[in-house]
């Protein structure tokens, strides 16, 4: 397979990549994209990535949202992603006039220090909120999601704030991520170049795609709330160590 450059140990790699990222995703709702890319990267090319990660993410996003459904609260839900729709579009727009790698850096930093702070300190005390506020996380969402690509982590770090349990945390963070994703990738507009060698990666990593994301929803299913947030953060902080490294 030319994509792959047609070792059993790259093809080995790669699917190993898609069912661990898939774990990661189904047990903490987010981290798919970094997870694989970390691997993938050193197999298949940048634009295969990109394009199995917006494929692939799709699918473990909806997945395990539809698992979730029945604790959806579309009056939770609506502020975060109307403030993404109008965040999305000024993050998109940052692209433009400023450099996205010291964007990139900056938001790593406060990550990296967020997630050390909160791993360090006992359980914060909740935070008081309204729609208003709300859907000024969610724009903050959609700017971040606009200029980097990661578009559930505001509102993952403000649901662990708010307190909430983490069925409800999941519940809101995981759908706004997939709202703000598609509407950053109808933003940035698709070249339409997806390959031929993309198809047949796409093909045969679906098996272990649902096979991993399969377990970590299992997985969730037996996490009481502190390993939940614990996890939560372990990923944030993995989040702002990628983001560090884009900005170089």
């Amino acid at each position: 397979m030319d994509g792959i450059d047609g070792t059993l140990l790259s093809l080995a790699l790669f699917l190993i990549a898609t069912f661990g990222a898939a774990l990661v995703a189904g047990l903490a709702g987010f981290a798919f994209g970094i997870v694989a890319a970390a691997i993938w990267l050193h197999v298949i090319t940048p634009v295969e990535t990109a394009s199995l990660i917006v494929g692939f993410g799709l699918i473990v996003q909806g997945v395990a949202v539809w698992k979730l459904r029945n604790a959806l609260d579309w009056r939770k839900l609506w502020p975060f992603v109307a403030g993404s729709a109008f965040g999305v579009p000024l993050g998109v727009a940052i692209l433009d006039w400023t450099n996205p790698a010291h964007v990139r850096a900056g938001i790593g930093v406060f990550l990296v220090l967020y997630a050390l702070y909160a791993l360090a300190r006992p359980k914060m005390q909740p935070v008081a909120s309204g729609s208003l506020r709300d859907a000024g996380v969610g724009f903050l969402n959609g700017v971040l999601g606009g200029v980097t690509g990661f578009a559930g982590i505001v509102v993952t770090i403000w649901s662990g704030l708010r307190g909430w349990p983490k069925d409800v945390q999941r519940a809101v963070f995981q759908p706004v991520g997939v709202a703000t994703f598609i509407m950053c990738a109808a933003w940035l507009g698709g070249t339409g170049a997806v390959s031929v060698q993309a198809v047949e990666l796409f093909l045969l990593g679906l098996p272990f795609l649902l096979a991993g994301t399969w377990v970590g929803l299992t997985l969730f299913g037996r996490l009481d709330e502190e390993g939940f947030r614990k996890i939560v953060l372990a990923l944030l902080l993995v989040s702002g160590l990628a983001l560090l490294g884009l900005g170089r």
